[in-house]
């Protein structure tokens, strides 16, 4: 049989190389900027398009999706050509994937500092660029597939097992989590609400960074280590267990994000048994991994690429590890809002994604140049920038983490609590956050230098766009083969079909009882759905990105609802779409705000925080003070509401102008009252509105929840 020839396609690999490249020093300074903004409250820029809470979902997103996800297919379209002794099934497909998911990128960016977002963590955009996201990922896959089918090696190595998983179950994630119904074309509400709509966000939430931010790269390390350090893989009988049961166990772990809330305990204590699970096949891979470079540690001395892939790894054991220690409910009681989660989610991104992604372009870009690196020292310097920066971001915050959590739970001897001003804790670990943000300067730089290493190395050498190769054809099976996973390895739909089955069980467990069995809702009879103004408010607090920095769930301890007040029940977000739950105090908790101070203390703090909070970090929002409300959108999300079974009355749309500005007319008459000159015009006005009514529902010690 004769040796075929045909050649690689290095171009698409350059391309998402170059974005990867571009994307990180992007994302990473908006980050840099937000972690500014957090302790000097003047470089928000008195903009709405800057502030905090616009910036923060930009660099998540950012970093995530632009940098990671960038870095994710140049690593799989280099790799899998190579694995598979073919090129890419389509280069057209592959174009229309490159310039498809960049489009996608900057429409991310403009339309999330205009303030057009969904507020789920990591899946802000709004509908439309949701469905390009399904449509570009659809146009990976048909690629992906279409590769593997006309592969010429029989078995498919366990690098493309992860790329595999990784495509399916991001696709099953995206979709479930983005289930929508549009108000308008930057506009939307999620068809899930109050609980259930938490559970499927961080369902989602967490299994993106399962599936996105960590199979990947691990199909990453299992391609580009061996290759790097000259070395086979350590175990192929631990990858094969190592794979399969991290895919099953990671999609249960969720719920460990809402421990202690109104969730469903049950669920809450499948996440926590999975999550302490999840230690078993994560280290099982970090010890795959680190014991490929048995007998190369000399290499490893002095090598920065391999110095880069062992931190990484280490901080992959790191955080597979602290994230089960914080999902234990004694833990959690006290890290969970705090810095803490902070630190441990940048210590996976800084130390396992970010320095994987140095090693690999170290070694990749002078490859498809055919040269050699332009300076290894500068590599060295990079990599020792990058772990101080990694300390100096991630220690400060595990610092502020214990004051905050110790803080916020301190009594006095008289049974009061020690601060029970939120600002002072805040105040005191403001020292903490000028280190991030040093630390996150030092890596910055370090990705900088990189940029020049790599652009001097590009510069001395020409891309091989068409790598030429050879390969004998695929060749048929002439004998049973031993071993059931060997098998499976040459069954590239079989694989994906028990892949797809493996990451489903957990959540139909998870989910569906929730959704289906109404005693897991309890009803509270009192609780009303929002009037139109108050709608109104909700999504300009959503638009401003709010939650980022401010609770609305107030947990069962004494430190809290001696602070904020009777702790929080899921009847009472039965018509909050989304559920505004957040996941980081920066702020205090509000969903006991309402009533709490009157309606002029919002004016004033909104047009200046320091007015009411002296020393706060809080931006000002003078443009809601200025800007008119829309109230012609009013009709249309009541329309939507109704469809989401929230009971409006019939024509209740029709007449929700004129009710909106009837409110909104009495909160401009008490603000005129105090002094405070204004229009009912304004969007002020409507946000009030929201801000008096949250958690003003029930009454303490009422007893009118029924269920369970």
């Amino acid at each position: 049989m004769q040796v075929e020839k045909f050649s690689y396609d290095n171009k698409i690999v350059r391309n998402f190389a170059v974005a990867t490249i571009v994307w990180g020093i992007t994302g990473m300074t908006v980050g840099l900027l937000a972690a500014i903004q957090l302790f000097w409250p003047f470089m928000n820029f008195e903009t709405q398009y800057t502030t905090f809470g616009r910036i923060r979902p930009i660099h998540t997103n950012g970093v995530i999706f632009a940098f990671v996800g960038n870095a994710i297919f140049m690593s799989v379209y280099y790799s899998m050509q190579r694995l598979l002794k073919t090129r890419m099934f389509s280069d057209k497909l592959s174009k229309i994937h490159f310039w498809g998911w960049q489009a996608i990128i900057v429409a991310s960016i403009i339309t999330l500092a205009l303030g057009f977002t969904t507020s789920h963590e990591y899946a802000e955009m709004e509908w439309p660029i949701d469905i390009a996201v399904v449509v570009i990922w659809v146009v990976f896959g048909i690629n992906m597939f279409g590769t593997i089918l006309k592969r010429r090696e029989q078995h498919m190595y366990v690098a493309i097992w992860f790329f595999i998983a990784t495509f399916v179950t991001i696709a099953v994630l995206y979709i479930v989590n983005s289930f929508q119904i549009p108000v308008s074309g930057w506009k939307s509400y999620y068809i899930y609400a109050g609980i259930q709509d938490a559970l499927v966000q961080w369902w989602y939430g967490h299994n993106a960074v399962a599936f996105f931010l960590t199979t990947p790269f691990l199909g990453m390390m299992y391609y580009f280590l061996p290759k790097m350090a000259n070395r086979p893989v350590y175990s192929y009988k631990l990858s094969i267990l190592h794979f399969w049961s991290l895919i099953f166990i990671y999609i249960w772990a969720g719920p460990h994000h809402l421990l202690y809330t109104a969730l469903p305990e049950w669920v809450q204590n499948l996440g926590v048994v999975f999550s302490i699970m999840l230690i078993a096949p994560s280290w099982g891979g970090m010890i795959n991994g680190l014991l490929t470079l048995r007998g190369a540690w000399d290499k490893v001395r002095k090598d920065p690429k391999l110095k880069f892939f062992v931190v990484s790894l280490t901080c992959y054991g790191m955080a597979t590890f602290e994230g089960p220690m914080l999902s234990l409910k004694s833990v959690n009681a006290i890290a969970h809002f705090t810095d803490w989660i902070v630190a441990h989610v940048h210590i996976g991104a800084l130390g396992f994604n970010g320095f994987m992604v140095f090693a690999i372009l170290y070694w990749l870009i002078p490859r498809i140049y055919k040269t050699e690196l332009y300076s290894v020292k500068l590599a060295s310097i990079h990599f020792w920038l990058g772990i101080l920066g990694i300390l100096f971001y991630a220690v400060p915050l595990y610092w502020a983490a214990v004051v905050q959590g110790l803080m916020w739970k301190e009594f006095t001897p008289e049974g009061t609590l020690q601060y029970g001003n939120f600002l002072t804790t805040v105040l005191q670990i403001l020292p903490m956050y000028m280190l991030r943000a040093v630390g996150g300067a030092l890596y910055l730089s370090g990705v900088i230098l990189m940029t020049f290493n790599l652009v001097k190395t590009i510069r001395s050498g020409k891309l091989v766009a068409n790598e030429p190769a050879e390969a004998m054809p695929l060749q048929p099976v002439v004998k049973k083969e031993r071993g059931l996973h060997r098998r499976l390895e040459r069954k590239p739909a079989l694989f994906m079909v028990l892949s797809l089955i493996a990451i489903l069980i957990g959540g139909m467990v998870e989910m569906m009882p929730t959704f289906m069995i109404s005693s897991n809702v309890p009803t509270i009879s009192s609780v009303k759905p929002y009037t139109p103004l108050e709608i109104q408010g909700r999504d300009i607090y959503i638009r401003e990105g709010c939650m980022g920095c401010h609770t609305q769930m107030v947990r069962p301890f004494r430190s809290e609802t001696v602070r904020y007040g009777e702790y929080s029940k899921a009847g009472e977000y039965v018509y909050d779409y989304p559920y505004l739950w957040g996941s980081k105090r920066t702020g205090p908790d509000l969903h006991r705000l309402g009533n709490k101070y009157p309606n002029k203390w919002h004016f004033d703090h909104m047009l200046d925080p320091t007015i009411t909070s002296p020393g706060s970090v809080m931006p000002a929002y003078p443009w809601l003070i200025e800007q008119d409300l829309d109230y012609g959108s009013t009709p249309n999300k009541i329309r939507a509401l109704q469809k989401l079974g929230v009971p409006y009355p019939d024509g209740y749309a029709d007449i929700s102008i004129e009710e909106a500005r009837k409110q909104a007319d009495q909160i401009t008459a008490d603000l005129k009252a105090n002094q405070v000159q204004t229009s009912s015009d304004k969007e002020i006005i409507a946000l009030i509105a929201y801000l008096q009514r949250l958690g003003t529902d029930i009454k303490v010690n009422s007893n009118e929840v029924t269920g369970n």
